[in-house]
């Protein structure tokens, strides 16, 4: 009885180990997406995320950033507006760590998106949307 309390406990204990290391909030780096925002993103949309009224939409607080996560995926990949594209510009990795800093700074409640959600979403893009695909 007691070897099957520790092996269940081991299995338990390893189980949510396992989780923690997959789970897509804590996947991302948010210190590399503050990074990469403040490098490539913060220069239109601010370090604050309140963005420039009339010029460049603020991202803290804003519901479409904390909605559902494809739109805001492939509004990254592909731009709106005068807004660049980045598909062609950072990796899947880079992209996930970005938008999840996003979704998830200044006050912001979202879930962290991973790697594989942005591939898919560039994957699923309609071909004239779709740009080449970084590697690094």
């Amino acid at each position: 009885m007691r070897n099957t309390i520790i092996l269940t406990a081991a299995l338990l204990t390893a189980g949510v180990a396992g989780l923690a290391m997959t789970s897509p909030a804590l996947a991302q780096d948010v210190a590399k997406g503050q990074d990469l925002f403040n490098h490539k993103c913060a220069a239109c949309h601010q370090k604050t995320g309140l963005g420039v009224k009339g010029a460049f939409p603020a991202l803290a607080g804003d519901p479409f950033v904390q909605g559902d996560p494809e739109p805001v995926v492939r509004t990254v990949l592909q731009g709106r507006g005068g807004m660049p594209t980045f598909a062609a510009l950072l990796s899947e990795e880079q992209l996930a760590d970005i938008i999840s800093y996003v979704r998830q700074a200044w006050g912001n409640k979202a879930q962290a998106v991973d790697p594989g959600f942005v591939a898919q979403v560039k994957e699923n893009a309609h071909p004239q949307d779709k740009a080449p695909t970084v590697t690094h």
